[in-house]
């Protein structure tokens, strides 16, 4: 691994993963595609070999097209082989009924569908799936719940790597997603207690899909019914404001099936339904 320009805490942190992995034998990793679980890929290529390691890439109506595309792209660029496991949370009426715990019901059915149908066919020793040190801390995020039950490895985390040296490593590896902003599931739009379905998830898709070929690199359609609330970058909001952007985006996001447009200047807002909810449990 060309890991030389990185600081030595970034490299260490590195290590202890590679170290953390040799000796799993084949390692199966929970894969989005995404720049922490590319990394955890890459580093485990490095710690058992790219023969032994496999790329499991849940697929479902939650994940966007594009996200599904992208996934494939950086798995061949790190040269591991990458198996599309078709998962059914949406026939589970808790995910469906979308409480804050809504993460941990989709993770579970992830993490049971590779011990149930992944494991066994294909000889995996050990699963691993790609939760930074930051993840670790936030109070949003029950997926790790699913990921202990499951006795499910979290290498990165327990390493001690957060995302500012998960970045750092896949730049000094050259991945594809190194800059990739975060991308999370499709059902992360709609508010808690809203209920989760094929058409509210295609309507998000398609709008951002549409606004991401107006060249916003990174956003959010919030699905609120009727209403989309556009989250954008805080110095893309005057160029969404302006003509004939605006009416490009009211025609984009209409398209999808929306009949307002708002855009927020609150901007981009990580975890915007979940950590209130969250924090004011915990407060």
């Amino acid at each position: 691994m060309q890991l030389t320009t990185l600081a030595r805490a970034e490299r260490a942190a590195a290590d202890r993963v590679v170290d953390a992995l040799r000796g799993q034998g084949r390692v199966g990793v929970a894969f989005s595609g995404g720049v922490d679980s590319s990394v955890l890929l890459a580093l485990a290529a490095a710690a058992v070999g790219g023969d032994n390691v496999l790329a499991v890439l849940g697929v479902s109506p939650s994940l966007a097209s594009r996200e599904r595309a992208a996934a494939h792209r950086v798995a061949e660029h790190i040269g591991a082989p990458l198996l599309e496991l078709e998962t059914s949370e949406a026939g589970l009426e808790a995910y469906r009924r979308n409480a804050p715990d809504r993460c941990f019901h989709c993770k579970n059915e992830l993490f049971a569908a590779i011990d149930d149908d992944v494991v066994r066919q294909h000889g995996l020793t050990a699963v691993a799936y790609g939760e930074n040190a930051d993840d670790a801390r936030r109070p949003d995020r029950p997926g790790a719940r699913a990921a202990a039950a499951h006795r499910v490895l979290r290498p990165l985390a327990d390493a001690g790597m957060g995302k500012s040296t998960v970045r750092a490593i896949a730049r000094a590896l050259a991945l594809p997603c190194a800059d990739k902003p975060a991308a999370p599931c499709l059902a992360s739009r709609i508010p808690h207690f809203s209920e989760v379905t094929p058409e509210k998830l295609r309507q998000v898709e398609d709008a951002e899909a549409g606004l991401a070929e107006l060249g916003f690199a990174e956003l959010r359609v919030r699905h609120h019914g009727a209403v989309a609330r556009v989250e954008l970058l805080p110095e893309d909001l005057s160029r969404a404001a302006a003509e004939p952007m605006r009416t490009q985006i009211v025609r984009t996001v209409r398209a999808a099936g929306f009949d307002f447009v708002a855009v927020d200047l609150a901007g981009i807002q990580s975890g915007a339904f979940t950590l209130p909810l969250v924090e004011a449990r915990h407060g």
